[in-house]
């Protein structure tokens, strides 16, 4: 039996969407983020060395990292949800498994870690001299570096869903389920993404689907701003 630990608020909530939609029997285990720092607990710890999630364990073997993970239940489904080999679809689904954590959530995480530090808590009596200072070298990233490199990603992913329905064209694939966690936060995360209507589009259909609702269901709430 495969078991997802799964760990609230975060990747792993694709990792249970992909199950429903592969049809793969699951159980779930849960752990809960330190409600202070917001990480993992120890317990993952066990599960992996690394300590984070998604982590999945089906008997002695255990799969970290999302795409890895992906890659391993797509292959135990006998391939479904993953292009014929050799289609310009797969070599669009290599790309798009890769671009999701490789490109598309190293800005949309830089953009996390300023946000927050625009809005740390401080004391009193340190404000008046700090909190300028951490905002102004915090906007300056996100406006010289930051907020350039995600418009353009935007446009680009944007400008593919105007062309297809799904990243490897017309039927979905495991690399939409790869690409869903970036692009939903992106939609909390970035302003400049009103711009861009066919990711809200992309959003929304994955939204509206019934396993993706189903693995609402399971995970609980999910939270990825």
């Amino acid at each position: 039996m495969i078991v997802v630990h799964h760990l609230e608020h975060s990747r792993s909530q694709r990792i249970l969407w992909l199950l429903e939609e592969l049809g793969l029997p699951y159980t779930v285990k849960r752990y809960s983020r330190d409600p202070i720092t917001y990480l993992a607990p120890p317990e993952l710890f066990k599960v992996h060395p690394l300590g984070k999630s998604p982590v999945i364990t089906d008997g002695d073997i255990t799969v970290a990292e999302s795409g890895a993970i992906v890659e391993y239940l797509v292959e135990k489904a006998g391939g479904k949800l993953r292009p014929e080999a050799g289609t310009q679809a797969a070599r669009d689904f290599t790309y798009w498994m890769h671009f999701a954590e490789g490109s598309a959530m190293p800005f949309l995480v830089m953009t996390l870690i300023f946000n927050k530090i625009e809005n740390a808590p401080l004391p009193l009596l340190l404000k008046p001299l700090v909190l300028p200072i951490a905002r102004g070298i915090s906007k300056q990233v996100k406006s010289s570096f930051i907020d350039p490199n995600l418009a353009r990603q935007f446009k680009y992913i944007n400008d593919v869903l105007t062309q297809n329905t799904w990243f490897c064209g017309a039927d979905m694939t495991a690399a939409d389920i790869m690409m869903s966690f970036p692009l939903e936060a992106a939609c909390s995360r970035a302003q400049a993404i009103a711009q861009f209507p066919k990711i809200r589009e992309f959003v929304d259909r994955i939204h509206a689907r019934p396993a993706y609702k189903k693995a609402l269901e399971v995970g609980g709430p999910y939270d990825y701003a």
